[in-house]
């Protein structure tokens, strides 16, 4: 089994920078990616950026130009690091292992808030 573990969330003005972790333990030979998600009060979930076991990246158009993930193989940890925030990024963030078995299981999250 795979656990996940979200950090780096918090409370940020507008322009403002944070960088999120995810913390991966357990299976990881079992885990084809990690990707980040976003859900606002009300929303769905909304997928913003992806890194795969080879290295390959992908990105939300939404947050292509602001956004960068990132990882650490030796602390098996996977970063968002996120600039230019506003007040529409405010969501709880979570990651996700996309698993050799073609599910996904996802971490508690953090809670980003954005204030004017």
């Amino acid at each position: 089994q795979v656990q996940l573990v979200e950090s780096g969330g918090g409370e940020v003005q507008a322009g403002g920078s944070l960088r999120l972790s995810c913390a991966a333990s357990g299976a990881l030979f079992t885990i084809r990616a990690v990707k980040w998600y976003r859900q606002a009060p009300g929303n769905q979930r909304e997928f913003l950026a992806s890194i795969s076991k080879g290295g390959n990246i992908d990105y939300a158009d939404s947050v292509k130009d602001r956004f960068t993930i990132s990882r650490d193989n030796a602390k098996n940890t996977v970063f968002l690091q996120m600039n230019s925030l506003n007040p529409e990024d405010t969501g709880v963030y979570s990651c996700g292992a996309y698993l050799d078995r073609g599910t996904t299981l996802y971490g508690w999250g953090t809670q980003v808030t954005v204030s004017p």
